[in-house]
């Protein structure tokens, strides 16, 4: 993947321009760091680097993208957190590190008060998908075949605590079955089990599972996002395959630290929406599943508060502890 999306990338460069000048006196005089809680080829990275030589064509400084994965995410975003708040250090960071992360863990800093949001860059639903020898072809026939046999089915999650798992959860509530919880390192530790029948089904995103339902190793059910995925159109959602009441959509932001002076705010915000408007960006993140998501750092707060109190819920109700 890494070698596909590194083509990706040479190939976006050349349409990359220069924009007009800052409109902050004396911003940047020094490279910007954007940090990434993903290693190489994620759509966060990829997002990340195209702003990053945005920035450099039109505030003229470098701007140095630092891939810090580890621990859900959280290291990157404490980092952020205990920044200095003067616009030199910023970061594509995901639902999971501002609002599922603190309703299950104790951490060091609070991302609702620590971290400013700047804009809302992309997001995107997860796929449902089984092993092929799973006699379900629908999504009725898989709630179907858990109720027969309560408990007999697994799923399989990137982890603990992780969107992957609470997302399985909530279909496991709402649509009143018992499956059971197997959690890995990350969902791409989970696929070698899924495609040999080890566990049932799994929740995943969907750059990373697609390819294989194209090949026909696995069958997609349905989407948790709102709407239909654009990379997996002939895929219905959760609510239109019988299973109304679970929506989840995965997004995208870019967050610097609290108290950073609003005029930078502002010209980061402008930067990261002239990025996203590039029609290379938008057709790759079709590629993958994922949409651009509009919006002013003020509806993207409310956003960031709303899901904040919906994820603390659903913690609660699936009994997963603190730690």
């Amino acid at each position: 993947m890494c070698k596909t999306v590194g083509v990706a990338l040479c190939a976006l460069m050349p349409a990359l321009v220069a924009l007009p000048a800052p409109a902050v006196e004396g911003y940047p005089e020094k490279p910007i760091h954007l940090l990434v809680p993903f290693p190489p080829g994620s759509p966060p990275d990829i997002f990340a680097r195209i702003l990053g030589d945005t920035l450099a064509g039109a505030l003229g400084k470098p701007a140095i993208v630092e891939n810090v994965p580890g621990a859900g995410g959280s290291i990157a975003a404490e980092r952020l957190a205990r920044a200095a708040p003067d616009g030199y250090t910023a970061a594509v960071l995901t639902e999971a590190q501002i609002v599922v992360n603190p309703a299950i863990y104790h951490l060091t800093y609070d991302p609702l008060k620590d971290l400013a949001p700047v804009a809302p860059l992309f997001a995107g639903g997860d796929l449902l998908v089984v092993n092929t020898e799973v006699p379900a072809r629908s999504l009725r026939e898989l709630i179907a075949l858990a109720k027969a046999k309560p408990g007999a089915l697994t799923y399989a999650s990137g982890g603990s605590g992780t969107t992957s798992h609470l997302a399985a959860e909530l279909f496991k509530s709402a649509a009143g079955v018992e499956i059971r919880h197997v959690p890995y390192k990350g969902i791409l530790a989970a696929v070698p089990d899924l495609l040999a029948g080890r566990v049932t089904l799994v929740f995943s995103p969907v750059s990373i599972v697609l390819p294989m339902v194209r090949e026909g190793k696995l069958r997609a059910l349905a989407v948790t996002s709102r709407g239909r995925s654009p990379a997996a159109p002939d895929v219905p959602t959760l609510a239109e395959a019988g299973c109304p009441g679970v929506e989840m959509e995965g997004w995208n932001g870019l967050f610097v630290p609290a108290r950073t002076p609003e005029p930078i705010i502002r010209e980061l915000r402008q930067q990261a929406v002239d990025a996203l408007k590039r029609p290379e960006f938008r057709s790759r993140l079709g590629d993958l599943g994922l949409e651009p998501i509009p919006g002013s750092p003020e509806q993207f707060r409310a956003r960031i508060d709303a899901d904040a109190e919906r994820w603390r819920r659903a913690v609660a109700n699936a009994g997963i502890e603190a730690h």
